[in-house]
C-alpha cells in the first residue's frame, strides 16, 4: 500500500478530537429484521473489504510529521451486536446517546458497525426493525464521504474511491501565505464595493450554548420530504427548527431574536481532503413568518454560497494545505476548550445530507429511514441533523440537559413547527 499521509485538514481534525469528540454516529433503521443476522454482517463485512477506505487507520509518527494512514484489515472486532432480545426505539436512542463521549482511538480503528437487531417503535416501521448505526472518526470523513461509505457498506454499488493528495513542500508554504494575504485584501475590497456579500455576523450567546453538562439526549422527528413542497429540505428544516426554538429559547427566559446556526456547508473547489466543508452563519430570522422565513433561510445560503466563490477563498486553502506539521501541532496544541467567547457563529448547529435513493438493505430488509446527530462541543450545547433517504427525511436533535432543558417539551415544538405548512 502506498503511504499517505493525512491532509493538513485531516490532521487537524484528528487532533481536536482528542480535547472535543467529534466520531459521528450515522444510523440507518430497515423495515423488518435479518433472517439470518450472521449472513447479514458477513455481507457487510464483506463490502468493507473491497474498499480501501475500510481499511485504514492512523499512525501518528512524532511532532516534525503529519500522520500517515495505515492498513489495516477488517476485522470481527469492528462489527458490535448490542440486545439479543427487542429494543425500544427511544432506548435505542439512548444508547447510542451514551457512546458520545466514547469516541474510537483511531490509531487502531477508524470505523465501528453496530447493529440492534430487532427495535420496536421505530417509525413508519411495519414491525420490529433492524438498526443499524456506523460509528466513523471524522479525520476519516466528513458527513457527504461518511454516508457515501454507509452506502456502500449497505449494499450500494458506489464504490468510494480514495481522495487524491496534493502534498505541498512546507516550502510552499510562505509563497502560498503570501498570495493569501494578498487575496484577502482583494475580498475586504470587494465586500466593501458591494461585490461580494459581507460576512455572517456573529450571534449573541443564548441558553442552547450552555456548556453541554447532565443528560445528553438523542430524538427524532421524521416526515414526509413533501412537507417541504415549495422549499430545499435544508431551508425548510431551518426554518422549522427556528421556529420550534425560539419558542424554547423564549419559554426559558432568553431573547432568540438574532438566532442563527452554524451550517456546514461544502466546498465549492475539487476535494482534496477527506474534510471538505466550511461551517457558515445563516440568520433563522425566527420573527418572520414561516414561508418568508425559509426564503431569508435560502437568501442566506445564496450569499455564503456567492463568499465562498470568491477567489481569496482558494488562496486561503492552498496556504493552509501547505502548513508544516510542526507549525499545525503547535497552533493546535494551545487550543483550550474551556476558553469561552461571548460570541457564536451559530446558537446551534444544524448538518444536512441527502443519503439518496432507498436503496440500502441490511439482509432482506429495506431502509425505512436514516438519521445523524452533530456532535456537542463547549460552545454548542443543542445540534441538529437533517437527513434524507427516499422520501423519508429524520430531523435529529441532540441536546444536553443544560442546553435545551425539557427535552421532550421541545421535540413537541419541533414536531409542531414541522407539520405546520411550510
Amino acid at each position: 500500500m502506498t503511504v499517505r499521509r493525512l491532509a493538513a485538514v485531516d490532521a487537524r481534525t484528528y487532533w481536536l478530537s482528542r480535547s472535543i469528540p467529534d466520531d459521528q454516529f450515522l444510523l440507518y433503521a430497515f423495515d423488518g429484521t435479518a433472517d439470518d443476522l450472521d449472513e447479514a454482517l458477513a455481507t457487510v463485512a464483506d463490502r468493507a473489504r473491497t474498499c480501501g477506505e475500510f481499511g485504514l487507520r492512523i499512525a501518528d509518527a512524532g511532532f516534525w510529521t503529519y500522520p500517515e494512514w495505515a492498513p489495516r484489515r477488517v476485522g470481527a472486532d469492528q462489527f458490535v451486536v448490542h440486545a439479543a432480545g427487542e429494543t425500544a426505539w427511544d432506548d435505542c436512542l439512548a444508547a447510542v446517546a451514551a457512546w458520545g463521549q466514547r469516541q474510537l482511538d483511531a490509531r487502531a480503528m477508524t470505523w465501528r458497525l453496530h447493529v440492534f437487531p430487532a427495535v420496536v417503535d421505530v417509525p413508519g416501521a411495519t414491525g420490529a426493525a433492524a438498526v443499524v448505526v456506523l460509528q466513523i472518526c471524522h479525520a476519516l470523513a466528513d458527513g457527504v464521504r461518511a454516508s457515501a461509505l454507509a452506502a456502500y457498506l449497505l449494499g450500494r454499488n458506489d464504490p468510494v474511491a480514495q481522495v487524491p493528495r496534493i502534498r505541498w513542500p512546507a516550502a510552499a508554504f510562505p509563497v502560498r501565505a503570501v498570495r493569501a494575504g494578498v487575496a484577502h485584501r482583494r475580498l475586504v475590497r470587494d465586500t466593501d464595493a458591494g461585490h461580494v456579500p459581507a460576512q455572517a455576523v456573529p450571534r449573541p450567546l443564548l441558553y442552547s450554548n450552555n456548556r453541554p453538562e447532565g443528560a445528553r439526549h438523542f430524538r427524532t422527528v421524521v416526515v414526509d420530504r413533501g412537507v417541504f413542497d415549495g422549499h430545499t429540505v435544508t431551508a425548510g428544516a431551518l426554518s422549522a427548527i427556528s421556529g420550534a426554538l425560539a419558542a424554547h429559547l423564549r419559554a426559558l427566559g432568553d431573547d432568540p431574536a438574532h438566532l442563527g446556526a452554524e451550517v456546514p456547508m461544502a466546498t465549492a473547489s475539487p476535494r482534496q481532503a477527506n474534510n471538505h466543508f466550511g461551517n457558515v452563519g445563516i440568520g433563522l430570522h425566527p420573527d418572520a413568518e414561516p414561508a418568508h422565513r425559509a426564503r431569508l433561510i435560502a437568501d442566506e445560503f445564496a450569499h455564503r454560497r456567492r463568499r465562498a466563490a470568491h477567489p481569496s477563498m482558494r488562496a486561503e486553502e492552498a496556504a493552509s494545505a501547505a502548513v508544516p506539521a510542526p507549525l499545525l501541532r503547535w497552533g493546535i496544541s494551545h487550543f483550550d476548550p474551556d476558553v469561552r467567547s461571548p460570541t457564536v457563529n451559530g446558537n446551534t448547529v444544524v448538518s444536512s445530507v441527502n443519503r439518496g435513493a432507498a436503496d440500502l438493505r441490511f439482509g432482506d430488509a429495506r431502509v425505512l429511514l436514516t438519521a445523524g446527530f452533530a456532535t456537542l462541543s463547549p460552545m454548542m450545547g443543542v445540534t441538529h441533523g437533517v437527513h434524507g433517504i427516499g422520501e423519508r427525511v429524520a430531523v435529529s436533535v441532540h441536546a444536553a440537559e443544560s442546553a435545551i432543558g425539557d427535552i421532550d417539551s421541545y421535540l413537541d415544538r419541533l414536531q409542531e413547527a414541522l407539520y405546520r405548512p411550510q
